[in-house]
């Protein structure tokens, strides 16, 4: 039914849209009260002993639903004569009528099928409005039931519970924007949420808040679940003995769910430190149980822990926000330090800290909030005070998370900041990678050196796939000419083939197959570098332009990229491929053509 608008003519105009989220704001709250009136009236159906007409059980059942939005309530018929209230709202109640409200509000500001969107502020006032009107009329009806309303607590807090269920239906509408403020904030505010960064620190900081409050709760539930384990007879028979009909055993069912997440919270609470109160007399705390309780016959409060000094499993409460504050710091680590994020982007140690405290904050707040809703007063005497105190728990919650989450915080930044995690990320300096070479190098040196001695042996047997490599700044210096030294052979051809084998594997081991050869055409002791007999020699006897030593010098570079070229062959020439190299045409110079075209510096120049 939130679902479908109201019929309305494909020109909508201001009024009709501001009607149609009034008309919605009022049907959700019609769903929230039909659906506990309905509820109520089964049981009041199917009760053997019924104490009053359907005019008592619709009067109950729309006191119950203003219970549910945070009012309290009066309790006229006591034995004293005195009215007692009713203050402990059963939360899981709570989240029908905010996600009612939330829900008619989200429809409501969504554009139209013109694409034009209705004004964010009308649509708020309009559902809040229709919601309030039928709140004002529940609680006129209930007035003479047996649960009457304190008029003071419509205001507060069921005015403000129902226009925060409609602000969060206008924003997430909207598609929940975090900013910008709106002008009658403050300069520095807006400025601030203009920036980008910032926006993404507020927007950690809440998640991470969250995310403490959300395991404090489960750690709260566990707390209790382990209690009424250990004290599974005593909650059975205060089940048994509060009603001897199923009806009235499922209205007890019933309540005891709706009360599971105050029950969470008193165990989070308890765990926290401050504890929770059992009357006015007595409180409940990690250290024991002192004072005289008034405890009331309920299955769930059969978790309260016995009188006396506390156990060690007692003590195990304290368990849960040490695992909160850890929860917040790592929250915020993973933006901070991302695990497989660069290391340029990680924040600084100001900033995540800064953020971690801040979660924090948003974590105490969010647990005062909490337990002072779950609990209140559940009558007048020694029942005035029931349940934990939000200004105690709050600050409680504040203190763990910022003196064990920030210093978590900082640690594992340190820990994912460390050289080894972040050796292999593209924006380290560059020494830090030589300095890792360095280690796998020495290592695989000894069985490189094996390798290349074992690949120039079996050479001359293998044909290699004519692979063109990827042309790199060593390959564009020239090899038509040998690095010759003055004592260089001035051999060339088939004839330099035994000289090689019978170098053995000692020379080879320290043989450097490729060097850079000097641009100018005359070599330093006088030797012509293009003339015929030094161009085709290097000073280990090699040819330079065969087969063998075109493969030595692809080795050589393989070896010195440090893993980075790929595996594959060199490129030998079609006319290399055979046993004799192919003799190069001389010209009247006595140069020969390769010489004269391809000496260091020429253009198109292969190695």
């Amino acid at each position: 039914m939130t679902e479908r608008s109201p019929m309305l003519p494909p020109e909508r105009t201001r009024t009709l849209i501001l009607a149609s989220a009034l008309l919605r704001g009022a049907v959700a709250a019609g769903l929230g009260l039909g659906s506990l009136a309905v509820l109520v009236t089964v049981l009041w159906i199917s009760s053997p002993y019924p104490d009053s007409g359907p005019g008592g059980a619709l009067r109950t059942a729309a006191g119950i639903w203003l219970l549910a939005h945070g009012a309290e309530l009066l309790r006229p018929d006591t034995l004293s004569g005195v009215p007692a209230p009713v203050g402990v709202v059963p939360l899981l109640l709570v989240a029908g009528p905010v996600w009612l409200a939330h829900r008619a509000a989200r429809d409501a500001a969504e554009p139209d099928e013109g694409g034009r969107r209705p004004s964010q502020a009308g649509v708020f006032c309009a559902v809040t409005a229709g919601y309030l009107l039928v709140v004002a009329g529940a609680a006129a009806y209930a007035r003479g039931g047996s649960l009457r309303v304190v008029p003071e607590t419509l205001a507060f807090p069921v005015a403000l519970v129902v226009a925060g269920a409609a602000a969060a239906g206008v924003w997430t509408a909207a598609g929940r924007p975090f900013g910008p403020l709106p002008s009658w904030a403050p300069l520095v505010f807006q400025e601030a949420m203009a920036r980008t960064l910032f926006r993404d620190r507020a927007a950690t900081a809440c998640r991470a808040a969250a995310t403490g409050a959300a395991v404090l709760l489960g750690g709260g539930a566990l707390v209790v679940a382990v209690a009424l384990g250990r004290n599974a007879a005593a909650a059975q028979e205060s089940f048994l003995v509060l009603s001897g009909d199923w009806s009235g055993r499922t209205a007890v069912l019933l309540l005891a769910v709706a009360l599971v997440p105050n029950a969470a919270l008193w165990g989070a609470a308890y765990g926290l430190g401050p504890g929770f109160a059992l009357g006015t007399g007595a409180t409940a705390t990690p250290l024991g149980l002192s004072g005289t309780q008034a405890v009331p016959d309920f299955p769930l409060l059969a978790a309260v822990p016995a009188p006396g000094p506390a156990t060690p499993l007692n003590w195990a409460a304290c368990a849960v926000p040490l695992v909160a504050a850890l929860a917040v710091a790592w929250c915020v680590l993973r933006r901070a330090a991302p695990a497989d994020g660069p290391r340029a982007r990680a924040w600084s140690p100001r900033e995540a800290a800064l953020t971690t405290g801040l979660a924090a904050l948003g974590c105490g707040a969010l647990m005062a909030l909490l337990t002072a809703a779950a609990g209140g007063p559940l009558g007048t005497g020694a029942l005035g005070a029931f349940g934990p105190v939000g200004w105690l728990a709050g600050p409680a919650a504040l203190a763990w998370t910022a003196i064990v989450g920030v210093p978590a915080a900082l640690l594992v930044r340190v820990w994912r900041l460390r050289e080894p995690g972040w050796a292999w990320r593209r924006d380290v300096p560059e020494e830090d990678g030589k300095k890792d070479g360095k280690k796998d190098g020495k290592k695989t040196e000894e069985a490189g050196r094996k390798e290349e001695a074992g690949k120039k042996k079996g050479r001359r047997g293998k044909k290699a796939d004519p692979v063109e490599p990827k042309r790199t700044a060593a390959s564009a210096t020239p090899a038509s000419a040998p690095a010759a030294a003055p004592s260089a052979p001035a051999t060339s051809g088939p004839a330099a083939a035994p000289e090689e084998d019978a170098m053995g594997d000692e020379d080879d081991a320290g043989f450097e197959p490729y060097d850079f050869l000097p641009t100018d055409p005359w070599h330093e002791h006088g030797n012509d570098w293009h003339g015929k007999d030094l161009h085709a020699k290097d000073l280990h006897g090699n040819d330079w332009h065969g087969k063998d030593g075109r493969e030595a010098r692809w080795a050589s570079l393989k070896q010195g990229s440090g893993g980075l070229m790929a595996d594959f062959p060199a490129h030998i020439p079609a006319a290399l491929r055979s046993d004799e190299p192919s003799a190069a045409p001389a010209d009247t110079d006595g140069r020969s053509t390769r010489g004269a075209q391809g000496g260091p510096g020429a253009p198109g120049a292969t190695p």
